[in-house]
């Protein structure tokens, strides 16, 4: 999905980069880590909601992703760092109440 620039503005808020919004580096990085963090909710079974509060919390996880590899995007070294609790819930919570599409549901054996 395209970053939109309301999207886009809360984004940066998220990250407090509002004050470098047309800085050349957040110009480039900030939509690049979007797609990825939008591409590994897909890639997770998590599709981008329509509306209401599971749209709300996709959007925490990808704000809190965008924002991890903004302050990371530095890093020289591997470091071990512990990830999220709060982030880790709530992608956890996300997977496991993904609607099930109308595929999904026949009730027969699929590649057996």
């Amino acid at each position: 999905m395209a970053l939109t620039e309301e999207r886009r503005a809360a984004l940066l808020a998220y990250c407090k980069l509002t004050d470098l919004a047309d800085d050349p580096e957040v110009v480039l990085l900030i939509p690049t880590y979007y797609e990825m963090a939008v591409a590994y909710m897909e890639d997770a079974g998590v599709r981008q909601p329509a509306s209401g509060g599971r749209l709300a919390q996709y959007d925490l996880c990808v704000n809190a992703m965008v924002l991890d590899w903004w302050e990371h995007r530095d890093l020289k070294e591997s470091t071990a760092t512990a990830e999220n609790p709060a982030f880790r819930r709530l992608l956890n919570q996300l997977k496991l109440t993904e609607p099930v599409s109308d595929l999904d549901t026949s009730g027969e054996a699929v590649g057996i």
